[in-house]
């Protein structure tokens, strides 16, 4: 685990004593508490909904991570704004996708750089928990052993969460194992489940579609006779909805990547995330559109 800088300290002092963890995005934050429990204060940069690869901090997030004593980035340049935020901050901060056996984006102007989405397979997720830990400790070695033991709980409800997203999307048709999106965010779930993907951009920075990148997907699902596509709830569906229009595929529902939902909505947390986009899309593509 790499840290840079040194840290400031006491953000939690201010409310309740804890020390403070600023993550970069809502994903990592639940993730984060799970490690965490009741030993740290969980905090997101970004705001539930907030599209991440071209956010722009505010000054009350700069304020903000001014007060954190740790915070956690996905890395893979994920967060493009990250290191310019950081940069004049004396706080550590942690990678936590250290140790992820990166997929190479395989078109667009990101052709050949990491595809930042790791936490989109429960398998790196499990890695992801794993350098959690270790930050955690480090930050307040004192709750190790409970941030060891919080750790290996989360990592077995995420290992049964793999095991059901495989068992959910092998049920689906050898010659409709397609996955077609806006983003080219689920290389790793799609590896994971055996699905071939397909999509308009390669990362939402991305998301001015052209005629060609359109084109290309719809000779993709005409040729694969995709039965249903799909896009992801930070962006517009309007690019997808022209591939409906001219394939007659069926819109196949909303996955989720970037953000989590609020509390009340369909992924309140990463583990829910993964089920919901499983489900979407071992049903859209069965035939039963969810």
């Amino acid at each position: 685990m790499t840290f840079a800088l040194t840290a400031c300290g006491g953000a939690g002092a201010e409310d309740d004593g804890r020390k403070v963890v600023l993550t970069t995005f809502t994903v990592l934050a639940d993730m984060a508490r799970n490690v965490a429990g009741e030993h740290l204060r969980v905090e997101s940069i970004t705001k539930v909904g907030a599209e991440i690869h071209g956010y722009e901090p505010t000054p009350g997030d700069i304020k903000k991570a001014a007060r954190a004593d740790l915070i956690l980035d996905n890395g893979l340049n994920l967060e493009a704004w990250f290191a310019q935020f950081v940069a004049d901050l004396e706080v550590p901060h942690a990678v936590v996708s250290e140790g992820v056996a990166p997929l190479n984006i395989g078109e667009d102007a990101g052709a050949g750089k990491a595809n930042p989405h790791a936490w989109m397979s429960p398998v790196n997720a499990q890695i992801y928990v794993d350098n959690m830990v270790r930050a955690f400790t480090d930050l307040d070695p004192v709750h190790s052993a409970a941030y060891r033991d919080n750790a290996e709980a989360y990592k077995t409800r995420i290992g049964a969460v793999h095991d059901d997203l495989v068992a959910a999307l092998s049920a689906v048709p050898a010659d409709q194992r397609a996955l077609v999106t806006c983003e080219g965010a689920f290389s790793y779930l799609a590896r994971d489940a055996g699905l071939t993907e397909k999509y308009i951009w390669a990362v939402n920075a991305e998301q001015q579609a052209t005629p060609q990148q359109i084109g290309a997907v719809i000779d993709f699902v005409r040729a694969r006779d995709v039965p249903a596509v799909f896009c992801e709830s930070t962006v517009s569906d309007a690019p997808m909805q022209r591939v409906v229009e001219a394939t007659g595929a069926r819109y196949g529902g909303t996955l989720y990547v970037d953000s989590l939902s609020e509390a009340d909505g369909p992924v309140p947390t990463y583990l829910a995330l993964i089920r919901h986009d499983a489900d979407t899309i071992a049903g859209a593509l069965a035939g039963a559109v969810r």
